[in-house]
């Protein structure tokens, strides 16, 4: 029997080697909590094996941005340290990759103030927005990946003793990241290719219009006219191909910014910035959302979508079937990374210039025509169900059935 030291080491090794695709003599950084301090000291010890010149940590502590947004002076959450910020931008200007941990606790800051979180959100993504670019271009290569924390294993299995929820959430990690494979690089290299079938034969169909229905779902997405499907794997500026999720089930393209119209329920709770929206609704009107009602996290909800102009648009549109392995888990991860890839889903804000033809290459402007819309924001949330039907809208109005009864049709 594997020893979990040795599904660890796997895990490390798939996170280097598939998902950020290290290359010799590049700088790594790693962007993480503190509390996962032992995977990141085998995952730097990975990315030095793999031929990276340096790894640098990004370190960060829940708990301590919780005390600053609660008890700092309000002017304070104004004020973002743009050291930091203009050492990723410049990091990632010399050709960096950036692997990020995400653990989340979804419940750290339910009892502070909506208003001072906004604050701090919206500080700290302007400051980080020329970084981000790079990310949201492809310009570098770039990873996101899970790590079980005390918090977060809390919310999957309440009802477990700390030990044995951290351990549960590892064997659904493992088996939903292939790692569990006699050799899970083979495993995610076949995962590709069924993911990349579904994207070419996305691409050659070219959708005008997309059309969402479900119990409270009705919606028409317009497509971006110069869209492409992507899914899985992406290429960075510099020809380095990466997987930027593990795990990742599906596939993605950009909706014309003000082309969405009609009424959308989630499915899954959406852990945003420490708090909970659970339950809720948005109603579009060209492409804009007009009305937002949620049964958990009202107040967070507003001010997410009062982000900046473009936080009322969609940035993208998602298909994943219900039979997903991380639906078939029968799980509630409160973890965007892992219930995205349960869902079909959308996301509000920024769209990514890659899921149009040429969009890495076209000027802001150029973007704009194309149907881009621009965001500090970029939150995905799910809306699939064993119920979502999907139909495909051709440019002379026919329509072909995508997905029945939440899968591949």
């Amino acid at each position: 029997m594997e020893t979990f030291e040795h599904y660890l080491d796997k895990y490390a090794e798939l996170a280097i080697r598939v998902g950020l695709n290290v290359q010799k003599d590049q700088t790594v950084v790693i962007m993480t909590p503190i509390a996962c301090a032992d995977f990141v000291r085998k995952l730097t010890k990975k990315a030095y094996d793999a031929g990276a010149k340096d790894v640098v940590i990004d370190w960060d502590d829940d708990e301590v941005k919780a005390l600053r947004i609660k008890h700092a002076p309000e002017s304070t959450l104004r004020e973002y340290p743009m050291w930091r910020a203009s050492g990723l931008e410049e990091m990632a200007k010399d050709g960096a990759a950036f692997l990020q941990i995400y653990a989340p606790n979804s419940d750290l800051l339910k009892d502070v103030d909506p208003e001072r979180v906004a604050i701090s959100s919206k500080t700290t993504a302007t400051a980080r927005e020329g970084f981000l670019k790079y990310l949201r271009s492809n310009q570098v290569n770039w990873l996101m990946v899970s790590f079980p924390t005390a918090e977060w294993s809390a919310k999957v299995f309440p009802d477990l003793s700390e030990a044995e929820r951290i351990k549960k959430l590892w064997e659904q990690i493992f088996k939903l990241t292939r790692v569990d494979k006699d050799d899970p690089v083979a495993a995610w290299k076949k995962h590709i290719e069924t993911l990349t079938e579904k994207q070419n034969l996305l691409n050659n169909k070219k959708y005008k219009q997309l059309h969402f229905k479900a119990p409270g779902t009705d919606l028409y997405i317009e497509l971006a006219p110069k869209h492409q499907w992507v899914a899985a794997g992406s290429e960075s500026e510099r020809g380095i191909f990466f997987v930027p999720n593990i795990p990742t089930e599906e596939v993605f393209t950009m909706p014309a910014r003000n082309g969405t119209n009609g009424t959308v329920r989630s499915t899954l709770p959406l852990s945003y910035q420490g708090s909970l929206i659970n339950g809720f609704s948005l109603k579009f009107e060209n492409g804009r959302v007009v009305e937002a009602t949620a049964e958990v996290g009202q107040e967070v909800l507003n001010k997410m979508l009062d982000m900046d102009e473009g936080a009322r648009y969609l940035g993208e549109v998602a298909l994943v079937p219900y039979d997903s392995p991380i639906s078939q888990s029968g799980l509630i991860y409160y973890n965007t990374l892992f219930d995205e890839n349960a869902s079909c889903h959308v996301a509000l804000g920024n769209s990514y210039p890659f899921t149009i033809e040429d969009g890495t290459t076209m000027s802001p402007e150029e973007l704009v025509q194309n149907g881009y819309n621009k965001s500090l924001i970029h939150v995905d949330f799910m809306i699939g169900s064993a119920d979502m039907e999907i139909d495909g809208i051709l440019a002379d109005g026919s329509r072909e059935p995508l997905f029945r009864k939440g899968n591949w049709a």
